[in-house]
């Protein structure tokens, strides 16, 4: 802080919700650096398996690639910074640090929820009017609507953020979260604290509106297969929604204990746990449902791994 006019003005916040790990610090940090690593490494190699492999070049699997692409960022904007605060007794960030952390990490998740919208609108296409998928699904409308999804998830951002970089912070500097958020840093404006239920709001229809479109098309979804005679047939077309399906519960599974429990309050020690939730659930296990429940993405990966192997002895 420094002093101002007399006034306190609040130059960098201090996260406060580490102490609860100090006890086993050193046990979190090499947890958290290990789940890290794996969200890297297991999504980059769902990246280069879907860029490398011609059989995965197609709308639904050009989706999982950038989804995989953005989870990598998405996790970046926060678990180092945790990483470093949980060995470190300077456990502060610069006010515009938090701001930019804000930012990233919320434009990123935005950019994965409209993502899995329009893989949701992809499945509903391929298996509700799969004769008219390769022309309605062209590569063009494909890159549209992953471009789209970035573009905008980045710029419905900006504003808030400004809004929130011109606001009078003098008091408290104590962030009650492990990293930077919209209400633990809006509780610390010196001005009318009314806005954070406007913030919540806003957030909450967000996150229904976009949650209702991939349930609606799910739904849909689920009512053609079952008029599917064939067993198989239906075996097949549910094997390939099931990734789909269990990556956005566990997104907007995380994201609801977050930003849809509204008045809702925990225990300090479950708000910082759903916090870590909220960060490492989805990208942690994106890899692992793909890798699994896909015939086509273990062939890939394991393509990929014998070509780094042989790759690796050539040199």
């Amino acid at each position: 802080m420094m002093k101002y006019n007399l006034t306190t003005v609040v130059t960098e916040f201090l996260f406060s919700g580490f102490p609860q790990f100090e006890d086993g610090g050193l046990l979190f940090f090499i947890l958290l650096l290990v789940i890290y690593m794996f969200i890297v490494i297991g999504n980059l190699t769902v990246v280069f398996a879907v860029r490398m492999d011609s059989r995965l070049h197609n709308p639904m699997y050009n989706f999982i690639s950038i989804f995989s692409f953005l989870e990598i960022w998405y996790t970046t904007a926060t678990i180092p910074n945790m990483l470093s605060n949980l060995i470190s007794k300077h456990r502060t960030i610069s006010m515009t640090g938090c701001l930019l952390q804000m930012y990233f990490f919320h434009s990123l998740g935005n950019s994965e929820g409209i993502l899995l919208t329009a893989m949701a609108i992809d499945r509903y296409i391929a298996i509700c009017n799969p004769l008219h998928y390769s022309t309605i699904m062209t590569p063009q409308l494909c890159a549209q609507l992953s471009a789209g999804s970035c573009i905008f998830g980045f710029l419905v951002l900006l504003p808030e953020t400004a809004w929130i970089s011109t606001l009078p912070f003098c008091g408290p500097n104590q962030i009650h979260q492990i990293f930077c958020d919209f209400e633990p840093v809006l509780r610390l404006a010196c001005t009318d604290t009314s806005m954070i239920v406007i913030e919540d709001v806003i957030h909450a229809v967000a996150i229904i509106f976009s949650a209702l479109i991939i349930i609606i098309s799910y739904v849909r979804i689920i009512t053609v297969i079952m008029r599917i005679p064939s067993v198989e047939g239906r075996r097949k077309a549910f094997s390939t929604c099931a990734a789909h399906v269990g990556v956005f519960l566990m997104f907007y599974g995380s994201v609801s204990l977050i930003y849809l429990r509204f008045s809702a309050t925990f225990p300090p020690i479950l708000d910082k746990a759903f916090a870590l939730i909220f960060v490492v659930l989805s990208p942690f296990f994106n890899p692992i449902i793909y890798s699994l429940r896909n015939k086509d993405m273990k062939i890939a990966i394991k393509k990929l791994l014998c070509f780094k192997m042989f790759t690796a002895s050539a040199g």
